[in-house]
Formats: structure tokens, C-alpha cells, sequence
């Protein structure tokens, strides 16, 4: 079997709700969609979410189709090693996630080829499904709370909410509202984006730690890994790394650093399915949990991170999701249904999820039209610095 082409499709989303960071917003995803077809039918469907811009996803993969074009595509291990050396793409991290979606269609043309799913060639599950976190987006308290009402509907037993604001007490009265609004026995995680300096960080723990919380995600920048390990010694609440540990490489200087006590892992940011079940390996190794990290994601890519959190053992906590922010999908059956913030991996051959060609066709066009309003956007807004106490 040889690969005979690779397509790119960019498509833009909108979300229900504006997702709200410390840094600005948008109002929907931009993902690229990769087909590698074969000279023996058989195709294969990869996603890269736009980071960080859907025209660098598309000049990467140009670059990359010489390098995969007439190469079986059943050697992934050879076939990236093929794209990190020969391409020499092995330094530049902005190029993963275009070669993330490449190595994902592979895996799904090998499981369509043997007719299993990718569950299984990672091993087999060992859960039923993969659990999510809800994500509460909002810039108010009372929008905080009423953003997680459809997780509580649904059951979610783990919330996700952004802090980092100029005013720590304007993130205090956020996390307060969604404490109020999921009741005591759900659990709290809060992502700060690196927005804090460590003395910030050590004042906005410490205050929002009455709120109980599950996990703060890089609270401060992931550069300094000292930085990060003075931080964790202090804090009373458990520190994930996020932005520490975007590749394997990273996550074992954050390992050996001793900063952080569980892991994000993305196989968008370190090129692949199979280091991300690597990188959950090594942390399971030094006795850390991981989660997986989103970039935003629609369903072929969360279908395809299911089935390695569902055959892996070291995923122990709720990961990231945007499928609940999405108004619609580009798969057959629109946005996959999840039950209590649990997506059952599908069955099929491969990713097991088809592409709906109309919903393609519509989110493409609207892609063309308005793609550049989907961005981060950040209006009259200064970059966080120390909160105002």
C-alpha cells in the first residue's frame, strides 16, 4: 500500500459561547481536516486545530506531502522519523499538530485496513470511555454559573473555568459562582495560562483555595521550571503542567525539575497518537497522573485522543474537551454524544467517525467568509500582569 495524496480542508465552528481566557477570546474553532488517500482505496482522516493559524497548518503540510506521497502508509514510526529528519522538522514545535493530523490518518488507514479500532492497536481498553471536564466559560460570575448548568444537566462531575484576570478578585467571585452553581461535591480545576508571576500565584492559591480545588493549570510561566518547583512547594493546591509540557521532552524536564504533580499530554503539540501514549508512559513511570490537553478540537481529532485515554491507564482525571461549546460538528451525527462527561470511543475501523460532506462543505465556506473573526481577539485589553489587591 503506497499513500497517493493528502488534502487539506480548513473549516471554521461557532461555539455556543464565547470561550473566555486571560488573554482574550473567540467564537468558535478553526480546524484543518487532512484526507491521505491510498492506491488501495483506503482512506484516511487526520485533524489539526489552527494553531497557530490554519495558513501555517496548510504550508506545513505542503512542505510535508513530498515526504509522505508514494511511503506505506502503515510505517508510521518510519514515516515520522521520515518527516522529523529528512524534513528536518524535528526542532520546530509550531509544525506538530499539522503532523499530528498526518500520523492520525495513518492510524486510521491501519485500522480500516485490519478492521479494528484504534483502541485496540493502542493496546485494548482499560475503561470504557474517556472522561472529560466541563468547561464553564465566562467573563461575569453570573455568566460562570450559568455556563456550567448544562454540565450539571449532564452529569459532569468536574469543572474547567480560565482565571489570570488583572483583578484576582474578580477571579475569586468567578470560581466562587461555579462552586456555588456545581455544589460541593464536584470538582474544581482552573487555568491560568501562565498569567501570573510567582508571587501572584502564591496570593491567588491561597485565595481560591477555599473554593476547593481539583488541580491549577500552569499558573505561572512554563520557562522557568525552578520557578514552576518553588511554586508547587508552596502551594496548597496540586500544580498540572500545561504550557511546561507540550512535548515528552518537556514533560521529563518538568519530571525531573520536580514542578509539577500531574501532566498535560497532547498529541497535537508533540506530532502524534503514539508519542502522546508515550508521554503518558513516562509520566506514569515517575508516578503522575496526565490528562489530555486541547488546542480545540472537533470530533474526527477527540474521536481519535478517546481511543488512546480509553487503552491507556495513566489518564486518572478528567481531560479537556470542546465538544459541549460546539454548535455543530463536521461528522456524520453532528457533535458525538457524551454521557456524564464520558465519551465511549467508537467501534468502527480506525477512528471509527465519517465525515458528513455537507456539514464540511457548509463549515468550509464558512471558513472562507469569516474565518479570520475566529481568533483570539483581545479589545481593550492589557496583558495580565500582577492582580490588584
Amino acid at each position: 500500500m503506497r499513500i497517493t495524496g493528502l488534502t487539506a480542508t480548513p473549516i471554521a465552528v461557532p461555539f455556543t459561547t464565547p470561550e473566555i481566557w486571560a488573554y482574550g477570546e473567540r467564537r468558535g474553532l478553526v480546524s484543518v481536516l487532512v484526507e491521505v488517500t491510498t492506491d488501495e482505496g483506503i482512506t484516511g482522516l487526520g485533524e489539526a486545530p489552527a494553531y497557530p493559524s490554519a495558513e501555517i497548518i496548510q504550508a506545513v503540510l505542503e512542505t510535508v506531502r513530498p515526504l509522505v506521497v508514494g511511503e506505506d502508509p502503515t510505517l508510521i514510526e518510519r514515516l515520522m522519523k521520515r518527516v522529523h529528519i529528512v524534513g528536518t522538522w524535528h526542532h520546530v514545535k509550531a509544525t506538530s499538530p499539522a503532523i499530528a493530523a498526518v500520523e492520525m490518518a495513518c492510524w486510521d488507514i491501519v485500522g480500516k485496513l485490519c478492521g479494528q479500532p484504534l483502541t485496540t492497536l493502542f493496546g485494548g481498553r482499560v475503561r470504557d470511555a474517556a472522561e472529560y471536564c466541563f468547561y464553564a466559560t465566562g467573563r461575569t460570575p453570573d455568566d460562570v454559573a450559568a455556563a456550567a448548568k448544562p454540565g450539571i444537566e449532564a452529569g459532569y462531575g468536574t469543572y474547567y473555568v480560565k482565571v489570570g484576570a488583572d483583578d484576582l478578585d474578580a477571579d475569586i467571585a468567578r470560581v466562587a459562582a461555579l462552586r456555588d452553581a456545581v455544589g460541593p461535591d464536584a470538582r474544581i480545576r482552573v487555568d491560568a495560562n501562565e498569567a501570573w508571576s510567582v508571587a501572584a500565584a502564591i496570593e491567588a492559591i491561597e485565595a481560591l483555595s477555599g473554593c476547593r480545588l481539583e488541580f491549577v493549570e500552569q499558573p505561572v510561566s512554563g520557562r522557568d521550571l525552578a520557578e514552576m518547583a518553588r511554586l508547587r512547594a508552596r502551594s496548597r493546591v496540586p500544580i498540572l503542567a500545561n504550557e511546561a509540557s507540550w512535548t515528552r521532552y518537556d514533560q521529563l524536564d518538568v519530571i525531573r525539575h520536580g514542578a509539577a504533580d500531574a501532566l498535560s499530554v497532547d498529541n497535537q503539540m508533540d506530532g502524534g497518537l503514539l508519542n502522546m501514549k508515550r508521554s503518558a508512559g513516562i509520566a506514569e513511570a515517575a508516578a503522575l497522573p496526565v490528562v489530555k490537553h486541547s488546542l480545540g478540537e472537533l470530533g474526527v481529532a477527540t474521536a481519535a485522543a478517546a481511543h488512546v485515554i480509553a487503552s491507556t491507564g495513566n489518564f486518572l482525571y478528567p481531560s479537556q474537551c470542546y465538544l459541549p461549546l460546539l454548535t455543530d460538528d463536521v461528522v456524520v451525527g453532528g457533535v458525538p454524544a457524551m454521557t456524564g462527561g464520558r465519551l465511549e470511543p467508537p467501534t468502527g475501523p480506525g477512528l471509527g467517525v465519517t465525515l458528513d460532506a455537507d456539514r464540511v462543505s457548509r463549515y468550509a465556506d464558512l471558513y472562507q467568509r469569516e474565518g479570520g473573526s475566529f481568533s483570539f481577539t483581545t479589545p481593550n485589553r492589557t496583558t495580565p500582569e500582577l492582580p490588584k489587591r
